[in-house]
Formats: C-alpha cells, sequence, structure tokens
C-alpha cells in the first residue's frame, strides 16, 4: 500500500463524514486534529521558565488522552487498567464529550493566567470540539464514529488477511 492510496482513503473518509451533517463527526474530526496540536504545542511551550511548563505537561497529557477518547481501538491494545478504559468508555455520547472537551479547554484557558502562549490554539480548538458535541446533541442527532479507513476497503484480500490478524492478536 502507498502513500498515496492512504491519503486518498483518509481524505475520502474525511469527505463522506463531512456529507453526513453529523456534528458529532465535526467534533471527532476536530478531536484528531487537537491530538497532534496538543502533543506539538505542549512540547514547543515546555521550554519556557515560567509556570507555562506545568500546562505545556498537563497539554501533552491531554493529547494522550484524547488519543484514547477518539480512537477507541486503542483501549483494546494497549495495557491499561480497567479503571481507566472505564473512564474512557464513559464518553460514548455527545453530552460527555461535549463536557469532556470544555473541561479540557477550561484547563488550557486557564494558563492564560500565567502567560499568553500558544497553548491558546490548544484550548480554542478544544473549545470547537466541545461546540460541535453540543449541537449534536441539541440537535438531537446520533453518536456516530468517523468512516474512514487507513487501510482501504475491507472487501479486499489484503483487508481480510489484516481484521483477521487482528482478532487472533485481541
Amino acid at each position: 500500500m502507498n502513500f498515496q492510496s492512504v491519503m486518498s482513503n483518509v481524505f475520502g473518509g474525511l469527505l463522506s463524514d463531512f456529507k453526513k451533517k453529523n456534528f458529532s463527526l465535526y467534533g471527532q474530526w476536530i478531536g484528531l486534529l487537537t491530538i497532534f496540536l496538543c502533543i506539538a504545542l505542549g512540547v514547543a511551550n515546555i521550554f519556557h521558565a515560567s509556570l507555562v511548563i506545568i500546562f505545556s505537561i498537563i497539554c501533552i497529557v491531554q493529547g494522550l488522552i484524547v488519543v484514547f477518547v477518539e480512537i477507541p481501538f486503542l483501549l483494546k491494545i494497549c495495557p491499561l487498567t480497567d479503571k481507566f478504559t472505564e473512564f474512557i468508555r464513559n464518553f460514548d455520547e455527545n453530552w460527555p464529550r461535549c463536557g469532556f472537551y470544555l473541561l479540557m479547554s477550561v484547563i488550557q484557558w486557564l494558563s492564560l493566567t500565567i502567560q499568553a502562549t500558544s497553548l491558546i490554539v490548544v484550548a480554542v480548538f478544544f473549545l470547537l470540539a466541545s461546540a460541535c458535541y453540543l449541537l449534536a446533541a441539541v440537535k438531537h442527532q446520533e453518536y456516530m464514529k468517523s468512516s474512514f479507513q487507513v487501510a482501504g476497503p475491507s472487501d479486499s484480500i489484503q483487508g481480510q488477511v489484516g481484521e483477521h490478524v487482528v482478532r487472533n492478536v485481541l
């Protein structure tokens, strides 16, 4: 599988998700983008000579938590405690995710009390994700998960072999 087909599958899934006009899908895509922002900006701001370091570390941890919230498959393959897994599974609806992302946003907005840094970008994206899940909940839209497949269509021989291997590992 080459890079072009992977990107085609990801962006094809992104386009099909946006056509569904479901705000929980928009929130999920923003959440996935926020993972990268948390890690990148958390690392970038860790070199401040002030208490911003605390919020940088919190930001990196938030990014790692969002990985498990938005990519639930990782809960099955990573060795985690049952308590953490149950905590993450609490966020499988629109209202809980709205509150989760709002709390994450508030934490990063608090970093402004120390110093204005690029962590404000993370706070804004967490707030956008929260707003998307709020709109989905208010509009009574069904909580949906993204339909993109990095490995390509599952009806291919390669996809079937890959699914069989994953089932055996789990």
